[in-house]
């Protein structure tokens, strides 16, 4: 068996034509497909179902698949660290954040860059499926993403930091002069907020709901940039984690309140794949993650925006 014909199959699975996958490889399709059945042999089992087009996978060729996936990482990992005792860490850290934690990714990819001037940081926007998915098939060195999944049992937990939610209103709106709202006062405000698809929306209506509110917002975004896009001008307030400070501020014209309610929300932390130990990129992250203490960093941040006044 050899490491091309694995990475072969993790193309044919990732691509399912068997062309696209010989083209992704630089070979040709006869050759790919010939190289396939040769692992099929040497294996004793069928691996990928063949009628006029590709069909997918047998249940034995998942399972060859993952053991690709995991065979392939630990090759990279082997290289990876090869380099780093020769060179230094080389290579490109693969890092997937959920959408409302790509505001304070920076806390830990800049103090790595400067740690490793070498090594390079892919950062990909993703939903929380798409990265359990990307760190089993390790497709991802490791996420940003929330820690109360249980899809994520079995894999690697470093928390970061709680979300922490509080008001942007006007500063000569209906809530001019207040220095701490209700979750219902805030519902009855003109909203603008994430919209219901997003993982903090869904947390956000539950903390309205515990007021007896429901928030109807007017305007809805799958992005933090497309929410804070709206904020300036006075028109609109809108729920926040805190944690989007470290980005985007506060818009002019606009302060910041406290909520009354839960202080905190659910955590977010740096989640590494099924490898143990993790990769050497994903374990000099985690090195840095450790010493960086976001959650000191956004807490005084929120204080410093709050004036020293908190929940």
């Amino acid at each position: 068996m050899l490491l091309r014909q694995l990475e072969y199959l993790v193309a044919l699975a990732r691509e399912r034509h068997f062309v696209r996958a010989a083209a992704a490889c630089y070979v040709s399709q006869p050759s790919l497909s010939a190289a396939i059945r040769r692992l099929e042999h040497e294996l004793g089992v069928p691996i990928v179902r063949r009628g006029r087009k590709y069909e997918g996978l047998t249940p034995e060729g998942e399972v060859v698949l993952a053991w690709a996936h995991r065979i392939l990482a630990e090759r990279d990992g082997l290289r990876q660290e090869l380099s780093a005792l020769r060179d230094g860490l080389t290579g490109t850290l693969r890092l997937g954040v959920v959408p409302t934690a790509l505001p304070v990714a920076s806390l830990l990819t800049n103090p790595f860059c400067e740690r490793h001037p070498r090594a390079r940081v892919s950062i990909e926007s993703l939903s929380s499926e798409e990265i359990r998915h990307g760190l089993t098939e390790f497709a991802l060195d490791a996420a940003m993403t929330y820690l109360d999944d249980e899809a994520l049992a079995g894999l690697g937990r470093l928390p970061l930091y709680e979300e922490r939610y509080v008001l942007l209103t006007p500063v000569d709106g209906p809530l001019a002069g207040v220095s701490r709202v209700r979750w219902a006062q805030a519902a009855a405000l003109p909203l603008c907020l994430l919209g219901p698809r997003m993982r903090n929306r869904r947390i956000i209506d539950e903390c309205f709901a515990a007021d007896g509110a429901k928030a109807a917002p007017a305007i809805e975004s799958d992005t933090v940039a497309g929410l804070y896009a709206h904020l300036p001008g006075g028109r609109w307030s809108s729920v926040i984690s805190h944690a989007w400070l470290h980005m985007s501020g506060v818009p002019e014209g606009m302060r910041v309140v406290p909520l009354e309610g839960p202080a905190h929300g659910p955590r977010v932390g740096l989640v590494t794949g099924p490898d143990e130990p993790p990769s050497v990129l994903a374990g000099a992250l985690l090195t840095v993650a450790r010493e960086a203490d976001v959650r000191q960093a956004l807490d005084a941040l929120l204080r410093a925006h709050l004036g020293g006044d908190e929940h």
